[in-house]
Protein backbone atom coordinates (compact mmCIF):
# COMPACT_ATOMS: atom_id res chain seq x y z
CA UNK A 1 0.00 0.00 0.00
CA UNK A 2 2.96 2.40 0.49
CA UNK A 3 3.91 2.03 -2.99
CA UNK A 4 0.34 2.99 -3.82
CA UNK A 5 0.80 6.03 -1.85
CA UNK A 6 4.27 6.95 -3.20
CA UNK A 7 2.53 6.75 -7.02
CA UNK A 8 -0.02 9.09 -6.13
CA UNK A 9 1.98 11.24 -4.13
CA UNK A 10 4.16 11.52 -7.53
CA UNK A 11 0.97 12.19 -9.61
CA UNK A 12 0.11 15.25 -7.67
CA UNK A 13 3.72 16.53 -7.39
CA UNK A 14 4.10 15.71 -11.40
CA UNK A 15 0.40 17.68 -11.99
CA UNK A 16 1.21 20.49 -10.02
CA UNK A 17 4.08 21.19 -11.64
CA UNK A 18 2.25 21.11 -15.01
CA UNK A 19 0.23 23.28 -13.62
CA UNK A 20 2.42 25.99 -13.78
CA UNK A 21 2.09 26.22 -17.70
CA UNK A 22 -1.06 27.57 -19.34
CA UNK A 23 0.07 25.08 -22.41
CA UNK A 24 0.00 22.11 -19.92
CA UNK A 25 -2.46 22.79 -17.03
CA UNK A 26 -5.16 20.31 -18.49
CA UNK A 27 -2.26 17.83 -17.98
CA UNK A 28 -1.72 18.67 -14.51
CA UNK A 29 -5.39 18.37 -14.06
CA UNK A 30 -5.36 14.88 -15.08
CA UNK A 31 -2.29 13.54 -13.66
CA UNK A 32 -3.41 15.07 -10.11
CA UNK A 33 -7.28 13.41 -10.83
CA UNK A 34 -5.68 10.32 -11.40
CA UNK A 35 -3.55 10.83 -8.21
CA UNK A 36 -6.69 11.37 -6.11
CA UNK A 37 -8.50 8.28 -7.56
CA UNK A 38 -5.15 6.50 -6.26
CA UNK A 39 -5.10 7.60 -3.11
CA UNK A 40 -9.17 7.64 -2.57
CA UNK A 41 -8.76 3.75 -3.83
CA UNK A 42 -5.81 3.20 -1.04
CA UNK A 43 -7.30 4.45 1.51
CA UNK A 44 -10.67 2.02 0.86
CA UNK A 45 -8.63 -0.98 0.65
CA UNK A 46 -6.36 0.08 3.86
CA UNK A 47 -9.90 0.57 5.92
CA UNK A 48 -12.05 -2.47 4.05
CA UNK A 49 -12.35 -3.64 7.80
CA UNK A 50 -13.59 -1.21 9.80
CA UNK A 51 -15.39 1.19 7.36
CA UNK A 52 -19.22 0.63 5.98
CA UNK A 53 -18.44 0.00 2.20
CA UNK A 54 -22.02 1.32 0.77
CA UNK A 55 -22.00 4.23 3.07
CA UNK A 56 -18.48 5.36 1.47
CA UNK A 57 -19.44 4.72 -2.07
CA UNK A 58 -22.24 6.34 -1.62
CA UNK A 59 -20.96 8.94 -0.21
CA UNK A 60 -17.98 9.14 -2.90
CA UNK A 61 -20.86 9.05 -6.08
CA UNK A 62 -23.28 11.82 -4.07
CA UNK A 63 -19.50 13.98 -3.26
CA UNK A 64 -18.60 13.34 -6.94
CA UNK A 65 -22.17 13.90 -8.34
CA UNK A 66 -22.75 16.94 -6.68
CA UNK A 67 -19.22 18.39 -7.82
CA UNK A 68 -19.63 17.68 -11.78
CA UNK A 69 -22.90 19.84 -11.55
CA UNK A 70 -21.24 22.51 -9.66
CA UNK A 71 -18.57 22.57 -12.40
CA UNK A 72 -21.29 22.58 -15.06
CA UNK A 73 -23.28 25.51 -13.80
CA UNK A 74 -20.37 27.83 -12.74
CA UNK A 75 -19.79 30.09 -15.25
CA UNK A 76 -16.42 31.84 -15.98
CA UNK A 77 -17.00 34.53 -14.04
CA UNK A 78 -18.23 32.56 -11.18
CA UNK A 79 -14.66 30.61 -10.81
CA UNK A 80 -13.22 32.96 -8.26
CA UNK A 81 -16.20 32.43 -5.49
CA UNK A 82 -16.27 28.85 -7.01
CA UNK A 83 -12.41 28.71 -5.57
CA UNK A 84 -13.08 30.29 -2.48
CA UNK A 85 -16.16 27.96 -1.61
CA UNK A 86 -13.82 24.89 -2.34
CA UNK A 87 -11.07 26.16 -0.18
CA UNK A 88 -13.45 26.26 2.75
CA UNK A 89 -15.01 22.64 2.54
CA UNK A 90 -11.58 21.26 1.81
CA UNK A 91 -10.70 22.87 5.39
CA UNK A 92 -13.76 21.98 6.98
CA UNK A 93 -13.33 18.49 5.68
CA UNK A 94 -9.90 18.49 7.71
CA UNK A 95 -11.23 19.76 10.87
CA UNK A 96 -14.56 17.08 10.47
CA UNK A 97 -11.59 14.27 10.49
CA UNK A 98 -9.92 15.71 13.66
CA UNK A 99 -12.83 15.69 15.26
CA UNK A 100 -14.50 12.91 14.44
CA UNK A 101 -10.86 10.97 15.19
CA UNK A 102 -10.79 12.31 18.69
CA UNK A 103 -14.49 11.76 19.57
CA UNK A 104 -14.39 8.11 18.46
CA UNK A 105 -10.95 7.12 19.38
CA UNK A 106 -10.67 4.19 21.47
CA UNK A 107 -7.72 5.04 22.68
CA UNK A 108 -9.79 8.32 24.94
CA UNK A 109 -12.22 5.66 26.38
CA UNK A 110 -10.56 5.25 29.50
CA UNK A 111 -11.90 8.37 31.18
CA UNK A 112 -8.52 9.03 33.00
CA UNK A 113 -6.55 9.68 30.06
CA UNK A 114 -6.35 13.64 27.95
CA UNK A 115 -5.18 13.82 24.76
CA UNK A 116 -2.29 14.82 26.13
CA UNK A 117 -1.24 11.21 26.70
CA UNK A 118 -1.59 10.22 22.99
CA UNK A 119 1.31 11.73 22.54
CA UNK A 120 2.89 15.01 21.62
CA UNK A 121 2.39 15.37 18.16
CA UNK A 122 -1.21 14.58 17.82
CA UNK A 123 -1.74 16.77 20.85
CA UNK A 124 -0.66 19.76 18.98
CA UNK A 125 -2.26 18.94 15.35
CA UNK A 126 -6.07 17.86 16.51
CA UNK A 127 -6.56 21.18 17.83
CA UNK A 128 -4.51 22.72 14.82
CA UNK A 129 -6.65 20.97 12.64
CA UNK A 130 -9.78 22.27 13.79
CA UNK A 131 -9.06 25.61 14.13
CA UNK A 132 -7.17 25.88 11.13
CA UNK A 133 -9.46 24.05 9.24
CA UNK A 134 -12.50 26.13 10.88
CA UNK A 135 -10.81 29.69 10.16
CA UNK A 136 -10.86 28.57 6.21
CA UNK A 137 -14.37 27.41 6.06
CA UNK A 138 -16.04 31.06 7.46
CA UNK A 139 -12.81 32.53 6.05
CA UNK A 140 -14.00 31.25 2.48
CA UNK A 141 -17.47 31.89 3.10
CA UNK A 142 -16.90 35.43 3.87
CA UNK A 143 -14.50 35.42 0.44
CA UNK A 144 -17.28 34.11 -1.24
CA UNK A 145 -20.06 37.04 0.29
CA UNK A 146 -17.47 39.61 -0.73
CA UNK A 147 -16.73 38.01 -4.72
CA UNK A 148 -20.00 37.69 -5.43
CA UNK A 149 -20.58 41.48 -4.58
CA UNK A 150 -22.11 41.08 -1.14
CA UNK A 151 -21.35 44.24 1.36
CA UNK A 152 -19.70 42.94 3.79
CA UNK A 153 -18.09 44.76 6.51
CA UNK A 154 -16.55 44.64 9.68
CA UNK A 155 -18.59 45.43 13.11
CA UNK A 156 -15.58 47.33 14.53
CA UNK A 157 -13.04 49.81 13.12
CA UNK A 158 -9.33 50.40 14.44
CA UNK A 159 -7.69 49.17 17.57
CA UNK A 160 -11.47 47.49 18.90
CA UNK A 161 -11.21 45.77 15.82
CA UNK A 162 -7.57 44.20 16.31
CA UNK A 163 -8.80 43.96 20.24
CA UNK A 164 -11.16 41.38 18.96
CA UNK A 165 -9.16 39.39 16.48
CA UNK A 166 -6.67 39.26 19.98
CA UNK A 167 -8.97 38.02 22.17
CA UNK A 168 -10.55 35.49 19.99
CA UNK A 169 -7.27 34.32 18.77
CA UNK A 170 -6.24 34.00 22.95
CA UNK A 171 -9.26 32.29 23.42
CA UNK A 172 -8.63 29.74 20.61
CA UNK A 173 -5.40 28.79 22.73
CA UNK A 174 -7.21 28.74 25.86
CA UNK A 175 -9.98 26.11 24.59
CA UNK A 176 -7.32 24.10 22.67
CA UNK A 177 -5.60 23.73 25.86
CA UNK A 178 -8.28 23.08 27.62
CA UNK A 179 -9.19 20.56 25.48
CA UNK A 180 -5.65 18.68 25.25
CA UNK A 181 -5.90 18.43 29.02
CA UNK A 182 -9.30 17.31 29.62
CA UNK A 183 -9.44 14.18 31.09
CA UNK A 184 -12.85 13.36 31.10
CA UNK A 185 -14.72 12.67 27.73
CA UNK A 186 -17.68 14.59 28.06
CA UNK A 187 -15.52 18.33 28.55
CA UNK A 188 -13.48 17.28 25.66
CA UNK A 189 -16.37 16.99 23.81
CA UNK A 190 -17.49 20.57 24.98
CA UNK A 191 -14.31 21.80 24.56
CA UNK A 192 -13.74 20.73 20.74
CA UNK A 193 -17.13 21.92 20.26
CA UNK A 194 -16.65 25.71 21.90
CA UNK A 195 -13.23 25.56 20.21
CA UNK A 196 -14.55 24.89 16.66
CA UNK A 197 -17.23 27.51 17.06
CA UNK A 198 -14.39 30.39 18.33
CA UNK A 199 -12.12 29.59 15.65
CA UNK A 200 -15.04 29.73 12.82
CA UNK A 201 -16.16 33.12 13.92
CA UNK A 202 -12.07 33.56 14.08
CA UNK A 203 -11.89 33.30 10.53
CA UNK A 204 -15.54 35.42 10.06
CA UNK A 205 -14.00 38.00 11.43
CA UNK A 206 -9.90 37.74 10.04
CA UNK A 207 -11.53 38.29 6.59
CA UNK A 208 -14.60 40.89 6.66
CA UNK A 209 -12.23 43.59 7.12
CA UNK A 210 -10.17 42.95 3.93
CA UNK A 211 -11.47 45.17 0.91
CA UNK A 212 -12.09 43.54 -2.17
CA UNK A 213 -8.90 44.91 -3.97
CA UNK A 214 -6.85 42.09 -1.77
CA UNK A 215 -9.62 39.12 -2.11
CA UNK A 216 -7.12 37.66 -5.08
CA UNK A 217 -4.42 37.44 -2.58
CA UNK A 218 -7.38 36.14 0.33
CA UNK A 219 -7.64 33.54 -1.80
CA UNK A 220 -4.43 32.11 -2.56
CA UNK A 221 -3.58 32.34 1.58
CA UNK A 222 -7.16 30.42 2.10
CA UNK A 223 -5.85 27.81 -0.49
CA UNK A 224 -3.08 27.67 1.62
CA UNK A 225 -5.08 27.00 5.01
CA UNK A 226 -6.92 24.17 3.12
CA UNK A 227 -3.68 22.47 2.34
CA UNK A 228 -2.20 23.15 6.03
CA UNK A 229 -5.03 21.71 7.70
CA UNK A 230 -4.86 19.04 5.40
CA UNK A 231 -1.35 18.12 6.46
CA UNK A 232 -2.58 18.80 10.27
CA UNK A 233 -4.73 16.16 9.46
CA UNK A 234 -2.44 13.37 8.30
CA UNK A 235 -0.73 13.72 11.54
CA UNK A 236 -3.82 13.11 13.44
CA UNK A 237 -4.65 10.15 11.77
CA UNK A 238 -1.37 9.44 10.65
CA UNK A 239 -1.98 9.45 6.98
CA UNK A 240 1.49 9.86 5.30
CA UNK A 241 -0.62 11.20 1.66
CA UNK A 242 -2.26 13.42 3.71
CA UNK A 243 0.69 14.85 5.19
CA UNK A 244 2.57 15.18 1.70
CA UNK A 245 -0.36 16.02 -0.68
CA UNK A 246 -1.16 18.70 2.08
CA UNK A 247 1.73 20.43 2.86
CA UNK A 248 2.11 21.01 -1.06
CA UNK A 249 -0.75 22.56 -1.07
CA UNK A 250 -0.46 24.87 1.62
CA UNK A 251 3.31 25.48 0.30
CA UNK A 252 2.19 26.08 -3.05
CA UNK A 253 -0.70 28.35 -1.76
CA UNK A 254 1.78 30.31 0.30
CA UNK A 255 4.40 31.12 -2.44
CA UNK A 256 0.95 32.33 -4.82
CA UNK A 257 0.53 34.27 -1.97
CA UNK A 258 3.91 35.64 -1.42
CA UNK A 259 3.66 36.26 -5.55
CA UNK A 260 0.34 38.19 -5.60
CA UNK A 261 1.56 40.51 -2.81
CA UNK A 262 4.77 41.56 -4.60
CA UNK A 263 2.40 42.27 -7.88
CA UNK A 264 0.69 44.93 -5.61
CA UNK A 265 3.99 45.78 -4.24
CA UNK A 266 2.12 45.24 -0.40
CA UNK A 267 3.08 43.21 2.20
CA UNK A 268 0.93 40.36 3.47
CA UNK A 269 0.41 42.17 7.23
CA UNK A 270 -0.58 44.88 4.94
CA UNK A 271 -3.41 43.28 3.22
CA UNK A 272 -5.23 41.95 6.18
CA UNK A 273 -4.85 44.58 8.14
CA UNK A 274 -5.29 47.30 5.43
CA UNK A 275 -8.20 46.43 3.38
CA UNK A 276 -7.95 48.20 0.32
CA UNK A 277 -11.21 48.77 -2.04
CA UNK A 278 -13.36 48.75 1.37
CA UNK A 279 -12.76 52.89 2.66
CA UNK A 280 -15.67 55.24 0.98
CA UNK A 281 -14.94 56.77 -2.55
CA UNK A 282 -12.51 58.96 -2.75
CA UNK A 283 -13.97 62.85 -3.31
CA UNK A 284 -12.42 62.99 -6.49
CA UNK A 285 -12.99 59.96 -8.56
CA UNK A 286 -14.94 61.62 -10.79
CA UNK A 287 -13.09 64.81 -10.86
CA UNK A 288 -12.38 64.44 -14.69
CA UNK A 289 -11.67 67.40 -17.11
CA UNK A 290 -10.84 66.71 -20.51
CA UNK A 291 -12.37 63.42 -21.14
CA UNK A 292 -12.18 62.11 -24.87
CA UNK A 293 -15.37 59.66 -25.84
CA UNK A 294 -15.23 57.32 -28.53
CA UNK A 295 -17.74 54.69 -30.68
CA UNK A 296 -16.74 51.18 -31.92
CA UNK A 297 -16.68 53.02 -34.99
CA UNK A 298 -13.73 55.70 -34.64
CA UNK A 299 -12.34 52.43 -32.31
CA UNK A 300 -12.17 50.69 -35.79
CA UNK A 301 -10.76 52.89 -38.21
CA UNK A 302 -7.88 53.65 -35.44
CA UNK A 303 -6.90 49.45 -35.57
CA UNK A 304 -7.47 49.84 -39.51
CA UNK A 305 -4.05 51.78 -39.71
CA UNK A 306 -2.05 50.24 -36.47
CA UNK A 307 0.66 47.55 -36.84
CA UNK A 308 0.73 46.38 -33.28
CA UNK A 309 -2.35 46.01 -30.21
CA UNK A 310 -2.29 44.69 -27.26
CA UNK A 311 -5.47 44.21 -25.20
CA UNK A 312 -5.58 44.51 -21.52
CA UNK A 313 -7.97 42.25 -20.03
CA UNK A 314 -9.56 42.88 -16.47
CA UNK A 315 -12.80 41.98 -14.36
CA UNK A 316 -15.12 43.66 -17.19
CA UNK A 317 -14.30 41.51 -19.69
CA UNK A 318 -15.07 38.22 -17.71
CA UNK A 319 -18.58 40.24 -16.56
CA UNK A 320 -19.73 41.14 -20.01
CA UNK A 321 -18.53 37.51 -20.98
CA UNK A 322 -16.16 38.76 -24.01
CA UNK A 323 -13.25 36.59 -23.87
CA UNK A 324 -14.80 35.23 -26.97
CA UNK A 325 -15.61 38.40 -28.91
CA UNK A 326 -11.94 39.77 -28.17
CA UNK A 327 -10.04 36.46 -29.03
CA UNK A 328 -12.38 37.36 -32.86
CA UNK A 329 -11.74 41.17 -33.18
CA UNK A 330 -7.41 39.80 -32.62
CA UNK A 331 -7.59 37.26 -35.20
CA UNK A 332 -9.15 39.78 -37.51
CA UNK A 333 -6.34 42.10 -36.79
CA UNK A 334 -3.71 39.61 -36.97
CA UNK A 335 -4.68 38.61 -40.75
CA UNK A 336 -4.88 41.91 -41.39
CA UNK A 337 -0.92 42.19 -40.22
CA UNK A 338 -1.16 43.06 -37.15
CA UNK A 339 1.14 42.08 -33.85
CA UNK A 340 -1.68 41.28 -31.47
CA UNK A 341 -0.62 40.60 -27.91
CA UNK A 342 -2.17 40.19 -24.61
CA UNK A 343 -0.82 41.94 -21.44
CA UNK A 344 -1.34 39.80 -17.98
CA UNK A 345 -1.33 41.28 -14.57
CA UNK A 346 -0.89 39.10 -11.94
CA UNK A 347 -3.89 40.74 -9.80
CA UNK A 348 -6.36 41.03 -12.76
CA UNK A 349 -9.87 39.52 -11.65
CA UNK A 350 -10.75 38.27 -8.25
CA UNK A 351 -8.17 35.32 -8.06
CA UNK A 352 -5.16 34.38 -9.13
CA UNK A 353 -4.72 33.84 -13.10
CA UNK A 354 -7.90 34.71 -13.89
CA UNK A 355 -7.66 36.10 -16.93
CA UNK A 356 -5.29 33.46 -17.87
CA UNK A 357 -8.42 30.95 -17.69
CA UNK A 358 -10.48 33.42 -19.10
CA UNK A 359 -8.71 33.75 -22.56
CA UNK A 360 -7.83 29.89 -23.01
CA UNK A 361 -11.34 29.54 -22.12
CA UNK A 362 -11.61 31.19 -25.51
CA UNK A 363 -8.56 29.62 -27.33
CA UNK A 364 -6.15 32.70 -27.10
CA UNK A 365 -3.02 31.58 -28.90
CA UNK A 366 -0.48 30.77 -25.55
CA UNK A 367 2.48 32.41 -27.34
CA UNK A 368 0.04 35.87 -27.38
CA UNK A 369 -0.52 36.08 -23.71
CA UNK A 370 2.06 37.90 -22.14
CA UNK A 371 2.97 38.44 -18.25
CA UNK A 372 3.73 42.03 -17.42
CA UNK A 373 7.32 42.13 -16.76
CA UNK A 374 7.75 40.60 -20.10
CA UNK A 375 5.86 43.16 -22.24
CA UNK A 376 5.94 46.34 -19.85
CA UNK A 377 9.01 47.47 -21.78
CA UNK A 378 6.79 47.54 -25.48
CA UNK A 379 3.91 49.52 -24.63
CA UNK A 380 5.80 52.41 -25.67
CA UNK A 381 6.41 50.84 -29.45
CA UNK A 382 2.58 49.99 -29.61
CA UNK A 383 0.27 52.02 -31.78
CA UNK A 384 -3.18 50.53 -30.05
CA UNK A 385 -3.54 49.76 -26.31
CA UNK A 386 -7.24 48.23 -25.78
CA UNK A 387 -8.04 48.08 -22.16
CA UNK A 388 -11.25 46.00 -21.52
CA UNK A 389 -12.90 46.20 -17.69
CA UNK A 390 -9.31 46.85 -15.97
CA UNK A 391 -9.10 49.66 -13.97
CA UNK A 392 -6.16 49.82 -11.11
CA UNK A 393 -3.78 47.40 -12.59
CA UNK A 394 -3.31 50.30 -15.42
CA UNK A 395 -3.97 53.37 -13.01
CA UNK A 396 -0.91 55.33 -13.34
CA UNK A 397 -1.22 57.03 -9.54
CA UNK A 398 0.05 53.76 -8.88
CA UNK A 399 3.41 56.10 -9.45
CA UNK A 400 2.99 58.54 -6.84
CA UNK A 401 4.38 58.94 -3.68
CA UNK A 402 1.60 58.21 -1.85
CA UNK A 403 -1.80 56.87 -2.20
CA UNK A 404 -3.89 53.81 -1.51
CA UNK A 405 -1.66 51.56 -4.54
CA UNK A 406 1.40 54.13 -4.69
CA UNK A 407 4.13 51.69 -5.69
CA UNK A 408 2.24 48.98 -7.00
CA UNK A 409 3.34 47.21 -10.34
CA UNK A 410 0.97 48.57 -13.27
CA UNK A 411 0.41 47.60 -16.87
CA UNK A 412 2.15 51.06 -18.45
CA UNK A 413 -0.32 51.54 -20.87
CA UNK A 414 -0.46 55.18 -21.05
CA UNK A 415 2.93 55.33 -22.85
CA UNK A 416 1.50 53.44 -26.05
CA UNK A 417 0.22 55.94 -28.54
CA UNK A 418 -3.11 55.94 -28.18
CA UNK A 419 -4.94 53.83 -25.25
CA UNK A 420 -8.73 52.93 -25.97
CA UNK A 421 -10.69 52.20 -22.69
CA UNK A 422 -13.57 50.20 -22.69
CA UNK A 423 -15.52 50.92 -19.13
CA UNK A 424 -19.49 51.52 -18.53
CA UNK A 425 -18.77 54.28 -16.67
CA UNK A 426 -16.51 56.29 -14.83
CA UNK A 427 -16.19 54.25 -11.79
CA UNK A 428 -13.71 53.99 -9.59
CA UNK A 429 -11.72 50.63 -9.40
CA UNK A 430 -11.51 48.78 -5.73
CA UNK A 431 -8.98 50.90 -4.91
CA UNK A 432 -11.21 53.73 -4.90
CA UNK A 433 -9.47 56.56 -6.33
CA UNK A 434 -9.04 58.60 -9.48
CA UNK A 435 -7.18 57.01 -12.50
CA UNK A 436 -5.27 59.82 -14.28
CA UNK A 437 -5.51 57.59 -17.54
CA UNK A 438 -8.86 58.26 -18.48
CA UNK A 439 -7.82 62.47 -18.93
CA UNK A 440 -4.87 61.91 -20.70
CA UNK A 441 -4.26 63.25 -24.39
CA UNK A 442 -3.72 59.94 -25.95
CA UNK A 443 -6.72 58.12 -24.25
CA UNK A 444 -9.94 57.64 -25.57
CA UNK A 445 -12.56 56.38 -23.35
CA UNK A 446 -15.64 54.05 -24.41
CA UNK A 447 -18.73 53.53 -22.28
CA UNK A 448 -20.52 50.77 -23.03
CA UNK A 449 -20.87 47.09 -21.96
CA UNK A 450 -17.05 45.21 -22.85
CA UNK A 451 -19.08 42.49 -25.18
CA UNK A 452 -21.29 45.11 -26.91
CA UNK A 453 -17.84 47.56 -27.52
CA UNK A 454 -15.89 44.76 -28.91
CA UNK A 455 -19.00 43.48 -30.78
CA UNK A 456 -19.01 46.81 -32.71
CA UNK A 457 -15.06 46.67 -33.63
CA UNK A 458 -15.27 43.24 -34.95
CA UNK A 459 -18.26 44.32 -37.24
CA UNK A 460 -16.63 47.23 -38.01
CA UNK A 461 -12.78 46.12 -38.37
CA UNK A 462 -15.24 43.17 -40.94
CA UNK A 463 -16.53 46.33 -43.06
CA UNK A 464 -13.20 48.50 -43.50
CA UNK A 465 -11.59 45.11 -44.74
CA UNK A 466 -13.92 44.29 -47.59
Amino acid sequence: MDYLYLLATLLFVFGIKRLTSIKTCQQGNRLSELGMLIAMATVLMITRDVISWPIALAGILVGGAIGLVIAKRTATTQMPEMVAALNGFGGFASALVAMGSMLISETLEDSTKTLADTGLVNAISTPATIVIGMVTLTGSLVAYLKLSGKKVSHPLTGANRHLLHAGLGVLTIALGTAQVMAGDHTWMTIATLLLAIVAALLGVFLVMPIGGADMPVVVSLLNSYSGIAGAAAGFVINNPLLVVVGSLVGTSGLILTQIMCKAMNRSLGNVLLGGMGEETVAKDAKDYKSIKSASPEEVAMLLDGATSVIFVPGYGLAVAQAQHVVRELGDLLQKRGCTVRYAIHPVAGRMPGHMNVLLAESDVPYDQLWEMDRINGDFKNTDVVIVVGANDVVNPAAREASGPISGMPILDVDQARTVVVVKRSLAPGYAGIRNPLFDLPNTLMVFLDAKEALEGMVKEVKELGK
